[in-house]
């Protein structure tokens, strides 16, 4: 995800969740996704086979 696409999700967030965030709480909220993201590039970028099962349901 891009850093503009980050901003604007954090927007709407804001918007729907009807929180206000100052520019510290935004920025650092900004910088924990965009560490979220690199963390979850190689896994988003792993192929899967096509035919790959999806994993079941835990029941309780």
């Amino acid at each position: 995800m891009q850093p503009t696409d980050l901003a604007a999700y954090v927007a709407q967030m804001e918007q729907l969740l009807d929180m206000k965030l100052d520019d510290q709480r935004r920025a650092e909220l900004l910088t924990q996704f965009s560490r979220i993201a690199d963390m979850a590039g190689p896994l988003m970028a792993f192929p899967l086979d096509e035919r790959q099962e999806v994993a079941g349901v835990y029941k309780a």
